[in-house]
């Protein structure tokens, strides 16, 4: 079995058809590094390396170790060429805790009052099945901060304007950059991970009541009680590791 130089790309474009034909949904976890290398002819650092790809542009994310939440599991679908741009760049850059959030108030606020208000009004399947996702209890804290980021993202994604679509996709590595590293400061994740699902169901029921107000209150307070709950220094950067670390896989930030 040869490892071409592209072979990861094997690995990648496999993964990603798979998501955008169905046959893998947020929530799957992923055969093993082993299993895949021998299903798809390549070498295991192909797939580590399609694998590192992949959870940079926030389509999985993956845990070290043995066991039922070991390896890796889907926590997205694959967006546009300008979301997985935009999330490069972002992630690349790094932003302080308190812009990122104070984008998040501006944008998801209204965000939801606009769903609330349109007629008729946008379908919300793909953000509640996320939600059944996340009520199991065998996620990890960064299993759930990654689809609790997706859930976010596919709010925007519902209302249908593009650029805002694309914008929060850009921010998806950021915000679950600092919803993690904050995870470390909570009393009880156990009790907080259960305060979010709570005021996750909150909004989707504020969207489909029809009322702009309360669903736009909703939002900004999840968003604000969260960040106010992990002390995070407002000044404190946020992006992604693996841009530009010495695992990042070759062919992610050059040609």
């Amino acid at each position: 079995m040869t490892d071409e130089p592209r072979a990861w790309r094997v690995v990648l474009e496999t993964i990603e058809r798979d998501l955008l034909e169905g046959r893998l949904r947020p929530g799957d976890r992923l055969p093993g590094e082993r299993a895949l290398s021998a299903d798809l002819g390549v070498g295991r650092s192909s797939v580590r390396e399609a694998l590192r790809v992949l959870e940079v542009l926030g389509l999985i994310r993956t845990s070290t170790g043995s066991g039922p939440n070991a390896g890796a599991i889907i926590v997205a679908l694959p967006g546009g060429g300008m979301s997985a741009l935009m999330r490069l760049q972002v992630a690349a850059t790094g932003f302080a805790v308190a812009d990122i959030v104070g984008t998040r108030l501006v944008l998801e606020t209204a965000v939801a009052a606009d769903l609330a208000q349109a007629a008729p009004r946008p379908s919300l399947e793909a953000s509640v099945t996320l939600l059944d996702v996340m009520e199991s209890r065998t996620l990890s804290a960064d299993e759930f901060l990654a689809l609790d980021a997706q859930f976010h993202l596919s709010l925007a994604e519902a209302s249908g304007n593009q650029v805002i679509a694309a914008t929060m996709a850009g921010l998806r590595s950021s915000i679950e950059g600092y919803a993690r590293a904050g995870a470390s400061n909570l009393p009880s994740w156990t009790t907080t991970s259960a305060r979010l699902r709570h005021e996750h169901r909150d909004i989707v029921a504020a969207i489909e009541s029809g009322d702009p107000a309360e669903a736009r209150a909703t939002v900004h307070a999840h968003i604000s009680n969260y960040y106010a709950e992990t002390n995070l220094p407002s000044s404190r950067t946020v992006g992604s590791p693996q841009i530009g670390s010495p695992t990042a896989p070759p062919g992610i930030l050059q040609p």
